[in-house]
């Protein structure tokens, strides 16, 4: 099963899940990343990188973010894979330091 982002990434976007995935399979947006779940190996590496513990295995979602599974998927298709990790956003006032 593949890992997907939830909304507890967006508006703080830790990038260092990115540095840490062996397949690039991670997509940047605006204010979130997304990973493509034909690319995830299930290797589950970024797991414990993410500072907001945003990244789930789809079997182990919580039932809230249900709709994450779809979202993955299709920003996954439009928008560019990300290889190099940035600055964070912190955007929002409850975003974790990493």
């Amino acid at each position: 099963m593949p890992h997907v982002v939830t909304n507890r990434c967006v508006d703080c976007k830790h990038t260092v899940c990115v540095a840490v995935c062996p397949v690039d399979c991670f997509h940047e947006g605006p204010n979130t990343l997304w990973i493509d779940p034909e690319e995830c190996i299930d290797c589950a590496a970024c797991v414990p990188e993410c500072p907001e513990e945003a990244i789930f295995e789809v079997e182990d979602l919580p039932a809230e973010y249900n709709s994450a599974i779809e979202e993955n998927a299709e920003k996954c298709k439009t928008l560019p894979v990300i290889v190099d990790t940035s600055d964070p956003l912190m955007a929002r006032p409850d975003c974790k330091k990493s």
